[in-house]
């Protein structure tokens, strides 16, 4: 007996679309985070141990209490650990060969995840310094941050 190969074949079928037909505000927080990103600025949050968190975050990780002091951080930073995406796949950020890494900004202490556009992986390393190249246009998202690159020695 064959398998079914089309319509017609007695299989029943319908379309499936999953969407979520709603809207979020980012709120006081993400939003300060967003519209700074926009204007070229980074911004983290002060937790109730003093520490930078960065990006921001609306309740702090271990107590879990509400967190609304924002602090600005540097737009230079150090890796602290990364992967080489050698193969690209569609609807990457960068379109060819490059690191993503976890970034911890000056001045604060936490580490956010973007990509480095670096011209091999033999160029990565961690504590490799790295600074923000901002998107030309941007529109208060996190791809305002195009890319991190590498400075100094490391470039």
């Amino acid at each position: 007996m064959g398998e079914p190969s089309g319509p017609g074949d007695g299989l029943l079928s319908a379309p499936l679309v999953i969407e979520y037909p709603f809207n979020r505000t980012t709120g006081p927080v993400i939003g300060a985070f967003l519209t700074g990103l926009r204007d070229g600025i980074v911004t983290g949050i002060t937790g109730e141990d003093g520490r930078i968190i960065c990006p921001p975050v609306e309740y702090d990780p271990t107590s879990g209490a509400p967190l609304t002091t924002m602090v600005p951080v540097g737009s230079e930073g150090e890796i602290v650990s990364w992967s080489w995406v050698g193969a690209v796949r569609d609807g990457q950020i960068l379109d060819h060969p490059h690191a993503l890494a976890l970034v911890r900004l000056d001045g604060a202490d936490t580490a956010m995840l973007h990509v480095v556009d670096a011209p091999s992986a033999d160029a990565v390393r961690t504590g490799a310094r790295v600074r923000i190249r901002w998107a030309e246009e941007r529109s208060g998202s996190i791809t305002d941050i195009a890319a991190f690159e590498l400075i100094g020695a490391d470039a």
